[in-house]
């Protein structure tokens, strides 16, 4: 029987009377007696299977939910040990790469003597294929963040202007090399106004977007950054820079697009849908993993954007970034605003090779790659170098120098975290609960790549937390901030 349908008529049952010793006449109301008793054995039957159905479907609601806290917790495990195994893996890379990098800018910065051309070019070589494998690992870092929902932006009002100048900067030496024209186009009334965006995240967009129209454009090509407003552009706009106006009215503007234009190789139609994915058949065919685009197109999206392309091959493309855009408030900013320039070596090398020679560092660093690239440069600058290869053994020779005024007293620490034994945690800690060395800087340098690593890093007393591979050239300028600080 179908016991669901309880509004329509059916057969629950069977309920029989008779009388056994001799024929008997029913009365009316025995009759009505059996249908109300058949009625109630009829409810008591569809309850109990009303019951029955409601305890196993608690049951498989009980197993179900048991089976979603077991995936919940298998999945958590496995997001902890991805993120570890990344946490390790960046580790594990840098290290090397810091000694590779380090041993490359001091190799030309002439720090063990003149080389050759045919040596400067191969050093470089070297340089270059170091820097692509850092970022490679970072984008993986990066994307692997993203999904984790542990990416976070910081928006900050930012110049347009120099949001695309310094974007330029990264490739125009490159392009230049290369005989490619660089262009840009960016509308006067646009030059002192502010977007709201993530300034480190969105240029890292930019350059990778500029870095790839440089790779796949040949010599003398061209390249062109063009920023306009869409939706509503018109001269009017000039009023929002003149805020003394009378009654100014804001104007509704929905976008601004930054579009980078080439004279490339073009990319073919049965590509374009793979080409923000990491895909395995586009990475052979071009050079490139894929993770640049797929990460630059994650990013604009959590800034409430978009990314299109436009191509032909053998004729060009176009990559146009859309951003939200209301200029009722932005805030205009004199157009001689600063333009960010990255630290080098090139910046004023005099000024970075005057340092004190009584100057010391204590350098705790447990891989002696490292401990022999950062000491041969850092020696060249003039500072003593004293070298502990644990936590535990620069706790040590602190001590002695505060019991010995004699011995040469560091002036600054830099200070390794992933040590066997003692880490550099647990020594920052030590080292600042001794009296002499309760202000002394400290400039953690670590292969630990995590946000939540500065942050320990910080929270334990290191004055700066500089993530390897480090720039040399940009530690010897931590340096002197900080010991001029003290």
């Amino acid at each position: 029987f179908d016991l669901d349908t309880w509004d329509e008529p059916h057969l629950w049952g069977l309920l029989s009377i008779h009388s056994c010793s001799s024929q008997r006449h029913w009365q009316e109301g025995e009759a009505k007696l059996l249908q109300q008793i058949a009625d109630q054995l009829a409810i008591a039957i569809h309850q109990a299977h009303l019951f029955e159905k409601l305890q196993q479907e608690l049951t498989e609601r009980e197993q179900a939910e048991a089976q979603l806290l077991k995936s919940n917790q298998e999945l958590a495990r496995a997001t902890r040990l991805k993120d570890e195994f990344l946490a390790s893996m960046s580790h594990e890379l840098r290290t090397p790469l810091n000694a590779i990098l380090g041993m490359s800018e001091s190799l030309q910065d002439g720090v063990f003597g003149l080389i050759n051309d045919r040596q400067q070019k191969s050093i470089v070589t070297i340089e270059k294929s170091g820097k692509h494998l850092l970022a490679l690992i970072n984008d993986i870092l990066d994307l692997s963040k993203i999904e984790a929902n542990k990416f976070n932006l910081e928006l900050i009002d930012v110049s347009i202007q120099s949001l695309c100048q310094n974007s330029l900067l990264f490739i125009k030496e490159l392009a230049h090399k290369r005989q490619i024209r660089v262009k840009t186009q960016l509308p006067e009334q646009l030059k002192q106004l502010n977007i709201r965006v993530d300034d480190l995240r969105f240029r890292q967009v930019l350059i990778n977007l500029l870095s790839n129209a440089v790779k796949f454009t040949p010599e003398g090509g061209c390249i062109t950054l063009d920023v306009r407003i869409l939706e509503g552009q018109s001269e009017d706009i000039n009023s929002l820079l003149a805020p003394s106006a009378p009654n100014p009215v804001p104007i509704p503007v929905a976008k601004i697009a930054f579009s980078i234009i080439d004279t490339g190789i073009g990319i073919a139609a049965e590509n374009m849908d793979k080409l923000f994915q990491i895909d395995s058949s586009l990475s052979r065919q071009y050079a490139g993993t894929g993770l640049g685009l797929s990460l630059a197109k994650r990013i604009v999206e959590m800034h409430g954007g978009t990314v299109s392309v436009q191509s032909e091959v053998n004729q060009g493309s176009c990559f146009t970034i859309y951003l939200p855009f209301n200029p009722s408030s932005a805030i205009a900013i004199p157009a001689s605003s600063p333009i960010f320039y990255p630290l080098t070596a090139a910046n004023d090398p005099e000024e970075l090779s005057r340092v004190k020679y009584q100057t010391s560092i204590l350098l705790v660093e447990d891989d002696q790659g490292n401990i022999e690239t950062m000491t041969t440069y850092l020696q060249s600058r003039g500072y003593r170098i004293i070298v502990a290869e644990n936590g535990q053994q620069a706790i040590s020779i602190l001590e002695d120098c505060a019991n010995d005024q004699a011995q040469t007293q560091p002036d600054i620490i830099l200070m390794d975290i992933q040590m066997p034994g003692m880490d550099g945690f647990e020594a920052t800690l030590h080292i600042r609960q001794i009296p002499d060395y309760a202000n002394i800087p400290i400039i953690a340098l670590t292969a630990l790549a995590m946000p939540e690593d500065r942050q320990r890093c910080l929270d334990v007393g290191a004055n700066q937390y500089m993530t390897k591979p480090v720039r040399l050239s940009q530690l010897v300028a931590t340096i002197e901030i900080l010991l001029k600080s003290t």
